[in-house]
């Protein structure tokens, strides 16, 4: 149910962007981008990104629908109860836990950042284009997750 008082039957985003074409457009169409282009981080990875950034900001509605696309693409739902305790001893690619800390620091104290974090990424073989996917993917889903939130979907 939307916070909207006009359209309270609203529950999804697609009912929403239908009544507000333009509202989150270039957002959607920026995510998608993202999470379709040619990365370092190939699409499983992205969306464990996408689903563990979900779960930081409490979004239950991303965190399930991402949740239930990445059970599609061999991601092992037991990762996210893991992710939830420790990126250290989670069942991930070692390479991948540098960018799940990165994506924990700037979901939860972005102003925390050191050139020390964005080096352990580098330090574990990605390059800067794995980075900046990393930081464009973060950055859209939190804002994606407040947009939700807000709205009240």
């Amino acid at each position: 149910m939307s916070y909207l008082p006009s359209s309270p039957d609203l529950t999804n985003i697609p009912a929403m962007l239908g009544k507000y074409p333009r509202r989150g457009i270039l957002l959607f169409k920026l995510l998608e981008d993202i999470k379709r282009s040619c990365s370092p981080l190939n699409r499983s990875m992205r969306e464990l990104v996408i689903t563990y950034t979900s779960g930081l900001n409490q979004c239950d509605f991303c965190y399930n629908t991402h949740r239930a696309v990445s059970k599609q693409l061999g991601i092992d739902e037991k990762v996210f109860d893991q992710l939830k305790t420790d990126i250290n001893s989670a069942q991930v690619d070692e390479k991948l836990k540098p960018i799940l800390r990165y994506v924990k620091k700037l979901t939860l104290t972005p102003d925390k950042i050191t050139q020390m974090d964005a080096q352990q990424i580098f330090d574990a073989g990605w390059d800067e284009e794995a980075f900046l996917d990393t930081i464009f993917l973060c950055a859209i889903v939190n804002s994606m997750n407040r947009f939700v939130s807000g709205i009240g979907i």
